[in-house]
């Protein structure tokens, strides 16, 4: 549902898209800190 809803309001290119993606992913997983890892983020938590 998620995925349907982001595609039909995304107005770019493919490329757009899978750089938008791998931007959030990065930012996600890199740099985001997260609740249920007491403010670790993924990274950093997969590293222990």
């Amino acid at each position: 549902m998620r995925i349907g809803r982001f595609h039909n309001s995304w107005v770019g290119s493919r490329v757009s898209v899978r750089e938008w993606v791998e931007q959030f992913v990065h930012y996600y997983n890199l740099q985001r800190p997260h609740q249920a890892l007491e403010g670790k983020t993924p990274i950093e938590e997969g590293q222990n």
